[in-house]
């Protein structure tokens, strides 16, 4: 389970190359075997493909939460009451927040599906969480684990067994702070509005205060920045700031360098800029928090952030 769909997308795709050895291993050496389906359930998944889980259950399925809620609350349910395992990758960017309260009680829903009278977690399945950046892990665990309750409202719950493995160690990275050496005054604004008069009034004249604006000197230095590394990827807090960034990066190389990337884009076209990113084929991306979340991209040499990130976790991450 995945907090974002580009995410699930990025785990399907890679799981495709163990398969694929294990099948081209099994058939060289005439070993008797299966090859584990795999299959995807988001937002972006079309009825036609849904109807095919619901027919032929795949041994796998990479979902977000909120498409495990809907499964959990209609028919698809069945496809779900013989889950062995559940894996929720970057668990962080849910725990503490109310999208994290709803999975967690989806969590409790999945377990009295697969065992509606149990009060033991013995026989339930197995719930792992992976983050490279969750902090402090005992918090985390105690959510993942969930509680066990009985009928007694006298006792209170108890929480379900949980082991923490910490393989975290310090990040390897150099990190460089830039401001603008020269603050420059334009009739420009970073979320693409045209600037007015400080007295909110009016139309502009050449005598009229404008507000100073610093990007001018941020869009060279970009460029420069993107010509000297293989791959960069570029991360704004607004769709719109992500759009307006990349048409300006290209206007002043006067050729594509850069593609926007946010949950606006539609499936297919994502698909392609991450394959692209993926190859080393694309030079930049500039990118909301929808490629925040453990991307495998391995030819990325350089991440920019633009402005302060929203908070402590997605500027670690």
């Amino acid at each position: 389970m995945s907090p974002l769909k580009a995410l699930g997308v990025d785990v399907d795709r890679n799981l495709r190359a163990p398969i694929d050895g294990l099948r081209d291993f099994a058939e060289r050496n005439d070993v008797a075997h299966r090859i584990p389906t795999v299959a995807v359930r988001s937002g972006d998944t079309t009825e036609k493909e849904r109807a095919r889980i619901l027919r032929q259950p795949p041994d796998v399925l990479i979902t977000t939460p909120e498409s495990l809620y809907l499964m959990l609350t209609s028919r698809a349910q069945e496809v779900l009451r013989s889950v062995e395992t559940l894996i929720v990758d970057e668990i962080h960017a849910m725990a503490g927040t109310k999208r994290g309260s709803h999975l967690f009680l989806t969590l409790e829903r999945l377990e009295r599906l697969g065992q509606p009278a149990a009060e033991s977690r013995d026989a339930s399945f197995q719930r792992v969480g992976l983050s490279a950046t969750q902090r402090p892990l005992e918090e985390i665990a105690g959510l993942l684990g969930g509680g066990v309750a009985t009928a007694n409202p006298d006792e209170a719950p108890r929480r379900g067994p949980v082991a923490i493995i910490d393989a975290s160690e310090r990040p390897r990275f150099t990190l460089t702070i830039e401001t603008p050496a020269e603050e420059h005054l334009v009739l420009d604004a970073p979320d693409g509005s045209a600037l007015i008069p400080s007295n909110g009034r009016g139309k502009l004249s050449p005598s009229a205060p404008m507000v100073p604006s610093v990007w001018p000197a941020i869009h060279p230095r970009l460029v420069e920045l993107i010509r000297q590394h293989r791959s960069t990827m570029i991360f704004v807090n607004s769709r719109r700031l992500a759009e307006r960034l990349a048409g300006v990066i290209n206007e002043v190389v006067e050729e594509e360098i850069a593609v926007a990337h946010h949950g606006s884009v539609s499936k297919d076209l994502r698909l392609a800029i991450e394959d692209r990113l993926k190859r080393g084929d694309l030079p930049a991306i500039v990118a909301t928090s929808s490629m925040e979340l453990g991307i495998d991209m391995g030819a990325v040499d350089l991440v920019i952030q633009i402005e302060a990130p929203p908070s402590i976790a997605s500027g670690t991450q």
